[in-house]
């Protein structure tokens, strides 16, 4: 099911995958370079949902518009955010709620955690620098995560190494980072990167 939604910024998009029995609300953005139907979204949403969770991908306002670029991160928190309320007005939040996304659409989950009430974030390439840049480090979205938090990234990401990403959250207990096989695109093992998701998310929110 789809359903477009108002935001400040134009239309957005929630794609939703629902379950036979709803154990818990995955609420998943897409990167700068893509939409909702990249490989480890949908990977991911699948076995999620296989898993019980109602997953809705969130398609925000330029990529609806068909636009190439992406806006500046303020503008794509205030499409998030109004996302998130449309839905919670509309009773589709049901139990745990954990915020993800992919590469732009997880900086945004990171960044959005606290202040919309996330009970966890999945982070699937996160792009912790610009490549070849990291002096120019956003390691600062990650930390200031307080809800458990995983990060699954891939070996060769020109974006930050996996051992880059536990290095920015050393010291954090509900943080974990899983590698897999791949560069930023987590293209080449989708399955795996949504079997670290969901092992991850049985973890921290178990089934009953």
């Amino acid at each position: 099911m789809t359903v477009a939604l108002p935001t400040p910024h134009g239309p957005a998009r929630v794609h939703t995958d629902e379950p036979a029995h709803v154990r818990g609300t995955l609420l998943l953005g897409h990167g700068a370079g893509g939409g909702v139907a990249s490989a480890d979204l949908t990977a991911v949403a699948r076995d999620a949902v296989d898993a019980g969770w109602r997953v809705l991908r969130v398609e925000q306002p330029w990529r609806v518009a068909g636009k190439r670029i992406a806006p500046a991160p303020p503008r794509l928190d205030e499409g998030w955010t109004a996302v998130l309320g449309a839905l919670r007005d509309d009773g589709r939040l049901d139990g745990p709620l954990v915020f993800g996304g992919r590469s732009a659409g997880a900086r945004v989950a990171c960044r959005t955690a606290a202040a919309l009430g996330a009970d966890g974030v999945l982070a699937l390439a996160f792009p912790l620098h610009p490549p070849g840049r990291p002096e120019r480090s956003r390691a600062g979205e990650l930390t200031g995560v307080e809800v458990p938090m995983v990060v699954v990234q891939g070996e060769t990401d020109a974006f930050g190494a996996p051992a880059d990403v536990a290095a920015a959250l050393q010291g954090r207990v509900t943080a974990s980072v899983y590698a897999v096989p791949g560069d930023h695109s987590l293209k080449k093992n989708p399955d795996l990167v949504a079997a670290a998701a969901l092992a991850w998310l049985d973890e921290v929110h178990p089934r009953c």
